[in-house]
């Protein structure tokens, strides 16, 4: 067990191909984690394989043992808001809405979504890509308030809208209070973001931060030390802006216990999870 654990949340990421869900939480229990965000993934938490006695059971699992889920989330690769076709639309939004459906059943607050993704070598308009990205809103957005949860959009660099202040001017413009944001540290940082200007910038939204380390080269959501992220900046601005939730690990790393422990008491040497 690692004394520093409870100051963080913990990303599942690591643990999408080789556990189920809830394997996967009781170790790291083990470790003294008990704040999480379950990551979408077959064989490991994937809602079409999870009827309503396997969801009262991992309810009741969370319960007994004092665990908060805090978010479900989901890879972002295989599906798209955004896609150029209506069927891979429709693909994604009937899977976000089984993924509503089940933070609902889960009690959990929140459920991470993107905003699409563009054709890197010929994107289809910004106003027609961004009426994609709000007809997906318009038909999760009900639906999440109905099932007891929120949509929280995030930060993807891959994404049409790759930058925090992109992201408040559409998610403004859409004018839904309800609708959070998630401000991930190593994706603003991978786009040449101000960390401490972004976070300021979406205080209002604010509902998670997510950390691990990238270089600005690569694409990455390493252990803390593997890239060059500044995280020393970050703790200051979090106490600025009155940040309380804790900060969520994204880190994915094959060696994930040992090098996801070691960021555990990197990050607290440089501010984290003090009060």
């Amino acid at each position: 067990m690692s004394r520093n654990a409870s100051s963080f949340g913990f990303n599942t990421y690591s643990y999408t191909i080789a556990y189920s869900v809830e394997n996967c939480l009781a170790r790291l229990a083990d470790f003294g984690f008990a704040e999480f965000e379950l990551m979408m993934y077959p064989g490991h938490l994937w809602p079409p394989e999870t009827n309503g006695a396997q969801r009262a059971a991992l309810r009741r699992l969370i319960a007994s043992r004092d665990f908060r889920v805090v978010t479900l989330n989901m890879p972002n690769i295989d599906m798209n808001v955004a896609g150029a076709s209506a069927e891979m639309r429709r693909y994604t939004l009937d899977l976000l809405r089984q993924i509503v459906e089940l933070a609902g059943d889960l009690e959990v607050p929140g459920v991470v979504v993107g905003v699409g993704k563009a054709n890197p070598l010929l994107p289809a308009p910004r106003e027609r890509l961004s009426g994609y990205f709000f007809a997906a809103l318009d038909e999760l957005g009900p639906l999440a308030k109905r099932v007891g949860t929120a949509l929280w959009v995030e930060n993807m660099p891959f994404a049409f809208i790759p930058d925090i202040e992109g992201l408040m001017q559409a998610l403004d413009r859409y004018g839904n209070d309800d609708i959070g944001l998630v401000y991930d540290v190593a994706n603003g940082y991978f786009i040449k973001e101000n960390l401490g200007d972004a976070l300021r910038r979406c205080r209002k939204r604010l509902k998670l931060v997510h950390l691990s380390d990238t270089n600005q080269q690569v694409y990455r959501h390493d252990p803390v030390g593997a890239g060059n992220v500044p995280f020393p900046e970050v703790p200051p601005v979090l106490k600025e802006i009155g940040y309380m939730r804790l900060p969520m690990l994204e880190i994915i790393a094959p060696h994930a216990e040992k090098d996801i422990l070691a960021s555990v008491d990197k990050l607290v040497a440089m501010g984290y999870g003090q009060a």
